[in-house]
């Protein structure tokens, strides 16, 4: 019996050995374990002109290696891509890139594999296509002949691949005489293709639809459609911001005139002969001195020759439809000249001109600077004086005054005004009893709209 009990002792022992010379859990080789991919763009990948190169990644835990398969559509066989690899924490992150073209265009597969103590693997699919062809069909705009400040229909359908396609629409217009479209709104089309808006018709001129693509379709203009624009009987017409200058005037010095001719919910009225009026100090009777014809802002410039004080406007006659109108009167002095000082004068000029921002874009402020500087025995120094800034437009021969500003004693000129035209700018110094005249240099700038 004792002998049974020993050979039991001794087997419980050897086997409690063999237990403790086992590996524990703890100590057996991990499983890899593997992210999903991420690609970059996302699907789908849209080829326009150019090939679209799609960056894959992807991390992996305890893994020896990794690789990733495309498998192009219609096929059964995946291809391995190169990667990169890189410490990401705990983890390594692996990336890869392939360059797709419009023939690649499909359903394409991946799979990423994670080697180790048993693989793991992220599979998925995603698309490659070509950027979808939009074109604007069926545009209009109705009725063709309205009155100013009406409203008309603009409407249409966009297209993409030959299919109804939900976008952005923006509706453009050019005026008659114009050079360019601008952006008057913007309609959304439906699933269908569909759109369809009312805007306001202020001027003759071509309507048309611009779409201006995405990141999955081409843009695309649509032809364009000519609305008249007639104006309603007898509108009434207003002459606005008439102006005198300089005042007061030496005898025989130029004076400027400008002003807007507006007509009907004061839109510009262009291409009409706006004349310039002239009322002596003491006398009842208007005499006609110049006139001149508005520009397609509806603006108006004319000069005169200063003889006597008194009154100047400007007036309308009227025209087919259009009632006519008068402005405001500006009165100008006008003194005789000081005469001119019996020793020789010095010469002046004007440096640094600059007329900016160029470009401007239309109805905003447009600056300029300059210096003017007289001789003072041989060198030249900053001048206070009245100098007058000039404009010539694009197309014309003919210097038009703006408006005069005053330097300071250190000479630095600075001055703003609206700028409504492209043109050449220059600041012009008149001269006075000690310093001959001077003009700066032009500086053009462009106006945009």
């Amino acid at each position: 019996m004792l002998q049974r009990i020993r050979v039991a002792a001794v087997a419980l022992a050897t086997a409690a050995g063999l237990l403790a010379l086992a590996p524990s859990a703890s100590a057996a080789a991990k499983a890899p374990a593997i992210s999903d991919v991420d690609l970059s763009p996302g699907s789908p990948a849209v080829v326009f002109d150019k090939p679209v190169t799609v960056t894959f990644t992807f991390t992996t835990k305890d893994a020896g290696k990794a690789e990733l398969q495309l498998k192009p559509p219609g096929l059964s066989v995946g291809t391995p891509i190169d990667l990169k690899s890189a410490p990401f924490g705990v983890w390594t992150k692996w990336t890869g890139t392939k360059s797709f073209e419009a023939k690649d265009a499909g359903k394409w597969s991946f799979l990423a594999i994670a080697h180790g103590d048993g693989d793991k693997s992220a599979s998925g699919t995603f698309d490659v296509q070509k950027a979808l062809v939009t074109k604007i069909v069926d545009f209009g705009a109705s009725p063709g002949q309205v009155h100013r400040g009406d409203m008309i229909k603009v409407s249409g359908r966009l297209l993409a691949d030959g299919k109804g396609y939900a976008g952005v629409v923006a509706i453009t217009f050019r005026e008659r005489s114009a050079d360019a479209y601008r952006r008057v709104a913007t309609v959304t089309s439906g699933r269908d293709g569909w759109f369809s808006t009312r805007v306001r018709a202020d001027a003759t001129g071509w309507w048309r639809a611009e779409f201006g693509g995405n990141k999955e379709a081409r843009a695309s203009v649509s032809d364009s459609d000519r609305v008249d624009v007639r104006i309603r009987h007898n509108s009434d017409s207003r002459i606005v911001g008439f102006d005198a200058t300089p005042a007061p005037a030496d005898k025989g010095a130029r004076l400027n005139f400008t002003g807007s001719l507006q007509v009907e919910r004061w839109q510009a009225l262009p291409g009409q002969r706006v004349s310039i009026y002239f009322r002596q100090d003491g006398s009842r009777r208007w005499e006609y001195v110049t006139s001149d014809v508005t520009n397609r802002d509806g603006r108006f410039w004319a000069t005169a020759t200063a003889q006597s004080s008194g009154w100047w406007r400007a007036a309308f006659e009227g025209t087919r439809g259009v009632k006519g109108s008068v402005s405001d009167a500006a009165w100008v002095k006008v003194v005789e000249p000081t005469p001119p000082p019996t020793a020789d004068k010095s010469a002046s000029r004007v440096i640094k001109f600059n007329a900016y921002p160029e470009p401007v874009k239309r109805g905003r402020y447009l600056k300029a600077r300059g210096v003017l500087q007289i001789d003072d025995s041989g060198s030249w120094e900053g001048y206070a004086g009245k100098v007058a800034l000039y404009f010539k437009p694009v197309g014309s021969h003919k210097w038009q005054y703006v408006k005069t500003t005053r330097s300071g004693d250190s000479g630095k000129l600075y001055v703003r005004v609206k700028a409504w035209k492209s043109g050449s700018w220059k600041f012009v110094f008149g001269g006075d009893d000690d310093f001959y005249g001077d003009g700066s240099r032009s500086d053009y700038v462009r106006v945009k709209r």
